[in-house]
């Protein structure tokens, strides 16, 4: 038995693995691949140039390597690039680079992508991220390791948030947030650090502890970055997980949500 339903619409150019399913009234377009284990819902259009892995489950009226809308596209061969074992659900919007940045949108592996997520042109998501309802993201957003959005954040184009960072309810985040840092509001203000996420992934008490004490001098000390920096040094040292927050800090092009 067939796992393609017959009132889908596949482009003869398309590679799909012998185990993929596909949906009735779903459109896979031309140099689309799709990897082993993946399931195509309903309804579903994709289009290509798109590569995506295995074991994936993509949910129905989601659109997957889409033209962006940007101005600037004029129609050139750009791409998508999913990993495996990601949940798209229903009604998620992705779209393909431009030529003017990386030319791919990216996306890496174990992500969820909840209902009416956008994920806009040369964006980047890393693993084990969590996007929920109409979280979105405009054009060349950086999503590092672990980082959770709540329902209805907007992330600003070029903004990189940091592993392990995490957005509240409707937050507007203009600027870019360092790793393990909880921020919310609009716009967005840095609170505390996602203390409950690491306690879940299992990161240390002294590891947090450390934290701890480098969230206060950079965010309650009233120091520049700058001079918050050089305190860091030592802690950053000792604590790999202190170097990873400092190193999010000092790679900022946009100035770091404070």
């Amino acid at each position: 038995m067939s796992l393609i339903d017959p009132r889908a619409i596949i482009d003869p150019s398309a590679r799909l693995a012998d185990d993929v399913q596909v949906g009735p009234w779903s459109i896979i377009g031309a140099n689309v691949e799709i990897g082993e284990g993946t399931v195509v819902g309903p309804h579903v259009i994709i289009k290509g140039p798109t590569r995506i892995g295995r074991n994936n489950r993509i949910y129905q009226f989601s659109s997957v390597g889409e033209d962006t809308p940007d101005l600037k596209y004029k129609g050139e061969d750009t791409r998508l690039v999913i990993g495996d074992n990601n949940i798209i659900r229903e009604g998620v919007t992705i779209h393909r680079g431009t030529v003017q940045d990386r030319a791919e949108t990216t996306i890496g592996d174990h992500n969820l992508l909840m209902a009416y997520v956008h994920v806009g042109h040369d964006c980047v998501i890393a693993n084990h991220c969590i996007l929920v309802n109409n979280a979105s993201l405009a054009g060349h957003v950086h999503l590092n390791d672990w980082v959770i959005l709540s329902g209805f954040t907007l992330v600003h184009q070029f903004c990189h948030l940091g592993a392990h960072s995490f957005s509240g309810m409707a937050t507007a985040i203009g600027k870019d947030v360092p790793a393990y840092v909880t921020v919310f509001g609009n716009p967005a203000e840095a609170r505390s650090m996602n203390f409950e996420g690491l306690r879940r992934r299992g990161f240390s008490n002294e590891a947090m502890q450390a934290l701890r004490r480098a969230y206060k001098i950079v965010y309650r000390q009233g120091l520049t970055v700058e001079l918050a920096l050089a305190e860091l040094a030592e802690l950053a040292g000792e604590f790999p997980e202190v170097a990873v927050f400092r190193d999010s800090i000092q790679a900022s092009s946009r100035g770091i949500t404070r």
